[in-house]
């Protein structure tokens, strides 16, 4: 199955109608003492610009990170932790899931969409499952792309949080019927944790 991977191209780099305090990449700023991997240990002075620098230190693809994160920080509400679900419309949603549909139209803009669904169309004509009334198969193709498109959402969206991780941004863990656990399994689901100093730098402090 064909799975687009936007950490091929920082698609989010490539974006014009970026929100205008989206700041830009790189940022230059004096190196300063912290952990052994070049990280610094003061969270009390972190800021905006000092989040962006740990991104491009850390990052392939820093733009499309610091989305996630900020879209992280949304899913937190007025807390520091987002998941294990997000409750919206009735409904609630694995964290991830939410990261991924939220990040969906990027992921549709890419200019390998195209590629998608011709190939989502020969699959489904290979396999008998493409209806003959045009109309029809158009909803079917859609619904496929979709689906592919979040799949491959879901592991980018993983990779982003991840780098978050060893950024220091971010901790996560899981959250299961029984006993939270680092990993994932047993039908437990990611909850992420912004510390303080990183939802103050977000503009989401109290």
């Amino acid at each position: 199955m064909f799975q687009p991977d936007l950490f091929s191209a920082d698609t989010a780099a490539k974006r014009a109608d970026l929100a205008p305090d989206m700041a830009s990449l790189p940022v230059t700023r004096p190196a300063t003492a912290g952990s052994s991997n070049g990280l610094p240990e003061n969270e009390d002075c972190l800021d905006l610009p000092a989040v962006l620098e740990r991104l491009a230190r850390i990052s392939a693809r820093p733009r499309y990170t610091f989305m996630v994160l900020n879209l992280i920080a949304r899913a937190a509400g007025g807390s520091s932790s987002a998941g294990p679900y997000v409750h919206e419309d009735g409904r609630a949603i694995p964290v991830r899931d939410w990261l991924s549909s939220a990040l969906l139209p990027m992921a549709q803009r890419d200019v390998r969409r195209r590629a998608i669904v011709d190939q989502v169309r020969g699959d489904l004509a290979r396999k008998g499952l493409l209806p003959p009334d045009a109309d029809a198969a158009r909803h079917v193709i859609a619904a496929e792309v979709r689906d592919r498109l979040l799949h491959s959402g879901r592991t980018n969206v993983s990779r982003a949080v991840s780098d978050l991780v060893r950024a220091g941004l971010l901790h996560r863990h899981y959250q299961g019927y029984r006993v939270d656990h680092c990993n994932r399994g047993a039908q437990r689901e990611a909850v992420y944790t912004i510390s303080p100093a990183v939802r103050a730098a977000l503009g989401k402090g109290s």
